[in-house]
């Protein structure tokens, strides 16, 4: 039986290591090695890694991929894609040609506002609150000025700082709703300190018998940092290698579009669609797709029910696809600047700044919808799903190199499971001996 362990953080990798396979792995000498094989041989590009996060004991290896033909606003670029899973490069990068033949995505920055909160509970007079904290704004950003200046020369810094009463909600429950611009920058660690600077000028200017500072902290429900993209194109363009016509496919298309924005159910697999690009751009990027996803699908229910992401209309002939999506990102701080292959992929976006990264990762996200929804509504999805997939079964089995080449060629005319794809590699097998 495993056991508790103190000072683990103190020990060695190695020792971590030997501790893990010990009492969790049988003493499995597989184990250590598979560990050990990830290290990389430059020690120190390991040790970089190892000092990403905290008991760090080996690399977990994602793919990094290529999404080329994506034209975004009259100009070509090729999309770096972090993700495990089958058919999602694939798919951005059939999207991004069949719209670089009509026109490419168009993608505009909306807003860039961020949001950040002082929670706090007053017993005292709300009226005076409110007239002490007009008094003490100037204080506030005084006291936030040595973590503010730099980004004010760039451009950022503190939009507002207002006081919200949410005692109908809780008891003695105020905050103060706090508005940024934080420029390249993601923002989390700026934000969090001026927040502190704020509750410290709060506890030393408020009676400390009324006030009780909660937290102090970011949110990442970004509702005013929105991004915008679209494509359009005549509706007999729609037509090409689908059995449908242009017609056909538009409305097809946009029935399933409305289907996601009435149906939660739906529209939550439909948004998943959506952030498997978006997140891919994020993670290869550098950038937090956990915050980013948690802001998203707040964005998708923020009139009260779950809904669709993107949207798409037929108007005068014209078919129209487009998404309004919250995207807090970054393209300096954190691992930016410090992970080698996040640095090579903004090298491989051309260097962007964060309003251009929020513009092309919005429309990484809705190529992916397209792709998608074009699937689903033609050929459905699983064929080109499970054609990516057969690979990962393969593999899973240790097929060789002619085997792989014999399955890919049976299965073009057949169609894929994963029982089909063993019950065929036996029988091959069988055969060969």
């Amino acid at each position: 039986m495993a056991k508790s362990i103190n000072g683990f953080s103190k020990l060695p990798k190695t020792e971590k290591i030997d501790w893990l396979v010990e009492n969790f792995c049988e003493g499995s000498p597989e184990a250590e090695k598979v560990l050990k094989q990830y290290w990389n041989a430059d020690a120190k590009l390991q040790q970089l890694h190892d000092e990403f996060i905290e008991n760090t004991i080996s690399n977990f290896y994602l793919p990094l991929g290529l999404a080329p033909n994506f034209l975004i606003n009259e100009e070509y670029l090729t999309l770096p894609m972090v993700i495990e899973e089958s058919s999602v490069v694939a798919a951005a990068s059939k999207a991004a040609k069949f719209w670089s033949e009509r026109g490419g995505f168009k993608a505009r920055v909306i807003s860039t506002e961020k949001i950040g909160q002082v929670h706090f509970k007053y017993s005292g007079d709300r009226i005076e609150l409110e007239k002490t904290i007009e008094q003490l704004k100037p204080k506030m950003l005084e006291a936030a000025k040595p973590i503010t200046q730099n980004m004010e020369k760039r451009g950022g810094g503190i939009l507002s700082i207002d006081l919200v009463d949410k005692t109908k909600e809780l008891k003695e429950y105020f905050q103060l709703f706090v508005t940024f611009d934080t420029r390249d920058s993601m923002g989390a660690n700026f934000i969090n300190s001026c927040l502190e600077k704020f509750a410290e000028v709060l506890e030393t200017n408020l009676p400390k018998e009324q006030l009780t500072v909660i937290m102090s902290i970011l949110s990442n429900y970004v509702p005013e940092c929105l991004v915008y993209a679209e494509v359009s194109c005549i509706v007999d363009d729609l037509g090409g290698d689908s059995h449908l016509s242009g017609e056909e496919f538009a409305e097809k298309f946009v029935q399933a579009v409305n289907i996601a924005e009435v149906e939660p159910y739906r529209a939550v697999t439909h948004n998943k669609g959506v952030m498997n690009g978006i997140d891919a751009v994020v993670l290869a990027t550098g950038n937090d797709f956990r915050a980013v996803e948690a802001g998203v699908h707040a964005f998708a229910s923020k009139d009260g029910r779950y809904t669709s992401l993107t949207h798409a209309e037929i108007k005068n002939g014209i078919f129209r696809f487009w998404i309004e999506i919250p995207l807090a990102l970054g393209t300096v701080g954190g691992l930016t600047s410090l992970h080698p292959l996040v640095k090579l992929a903004l090298d491989i976006l051309q260097r962007p700044n964060a309003l251009e990264l929020m513009k092309i990762t919005a429309v990484a996200g809705l190529a992916q919808n397209f792709a998608a929804l074009r699937s689903l509504i033609t050929t459905g999805i699983q064929q080109g799903h499970m054609k990516m997939h057969l690979m990962n079964i393969l593999n899973q089995h240790q097929a060789t190199k002619e085997e792989k080449k014999k399955m890919v060629d049976f299965f073009t005319h057949h169609t894929i499971t994963h029982s089909s794809v063993i019950e065929q590699l036996e029988k091959l097998r069988a055969n060969e001996l």
